[in-house]
């Protein structure tokens, strides 16, 4: 753009701002500037990503963070050319911006639902980094999870119990070898499902907690299905039936993309698209922004989506399948 022969009528306007946005335009200094913010402002992205799904991670929050942290660091010091034991005052801000935002946000239950992961126990994630500590040996996830526990057993019986059951769970004391080993194969979930019936009482609570996602994304989903079905050419349905009609929405969404017509068919994307969704009709119509909200806990479908929309109405089957996603985490129940 500013080398086109066009730019120089611009600066007819205003020479002096014409003149800097060229000069930075035209700057490799001024690029890797923007190449270095967005190196630490990744991980940031990415965590906060993860969590804005309705994909049951709430037990991986405390990890993430402090990863998080960790690689601003690192990028922060690298750029910086600084060593791990020297001061940086941009780090040091930085620091605190992402401590007060986990203060505002973390909660008891990412404390417990942290402690019951039973992957943070197993040797083999231990070594990945020498920092890392299993988590009943850390004092501030080992004071928050007693807080939580208090609060969510009240009588003194059953407290006693999940923490004797807690006591053995995290001591490794099981009742075969294999479920330390499974502790690194199964998802955490799985593995509570499996072998939980050693502790019944934590089991309960923590197939509770390990199934939770931590983030409202779930429901704004069926808010706009909702608003996609009960719009303003099919307002006068009874709340019954709307409710009906989201739920088979929703199931069908889901089973449709397990199925290779969702991809190359004539069918492909039905979800993410609205009433007036058609070539000629695609920048006034009325489903491509609006249901795009769809698509949130799955970023390269959005990613397609907008993708399609600024390149070609009629994307290829062949790019399509080149950008398939996938969906074995999805689960069909709503």
């Amino acid at each position: 753009m500013a080398i086109s022969e066009q730019w120089a009528s611009y600066r007819e306007d205003d020479v002096g701002k014409a003149q800097k946005v060229k000069e930075m335009i035209l700057s490799d200094l001024w690029w890797d500037k923007v190449d270095y913010i967005l190196e630490f402002i990744a991980p940031i992205y990415d965590m906060i990503r993860v969590a804005d799904t309705d994909k049951p991670c709430l037990h991986l929050v405390y990890e993430m963070w402090d990863s998080m942290i960790e690689k601003v660091n690192v990028a922060i010091y690298r750029h910086e050319g600084l060593e791990d034991d020297e001061y940086s005052s941009f780090w040091s801000v930085v620091y605190d911006i992402l401590i007060d935002c986990w203060t505002k946000n973390c909660t008891l239950l990412h404390c417990l639902a942290h402690s019951l992961n039973p992957t943070y126990y197993f040797t083999e994630w231990l070594l990945e980094n020498s920092k890392r500590i299993p988590p009943h040996r850390d004092h501030e996830i080992s004071m928050e999870r007693s807080k939580c526990l208090d609060r969510f057993f009240e009588d003194v019986n059953e407290l006693n119990v999940v923490k004797s059951e807690f006591a053995a769970f995290s001591g490794g004391r099981f009742p075969s070898p294999a479920v330390l080993t499974d502790r690194w194969v199964f998802q955490p979930l799985v593995w509570w499902q499996y072998h939980g019936s050693a502790f019944p009482t934590l089991q309960t609570l923590a197939l509770k907690l390990l199934g939770q996602p931590c983030s409202s994304s779930c429901a704004e989903r069926n808010w706009s299905i909702y608003k996609f079905i009960h719009s303003l050419k099919r307002n006068k349905m009874a709340p019954a039936r709307v409710e009906d009609l989201v739920y088979v929405h929703s199931n069908l969404r889901l089973l449709s993309r397990r199925n290779a017509e969702y991809i190359n068919r004539d069918t492909k994307m039905w979800d993410i698209v609205g009433d007036s969704w058609n070539e000629s009709d695609i920048h006034e119509g009325a489903g491509m922004l609006e249901n795009a909200a769809l698509t949130l806990d799955e970023p390269e479908l959005e990613a397609m989506v907008i993708g399609n929309v600024s390149t070609s109405v009629t994307t290829s089957e062949s790019e399509v399948r080149s950008e398939a996603i996938d969906l074995d985490d999805d689960e069909v129940g709503v």
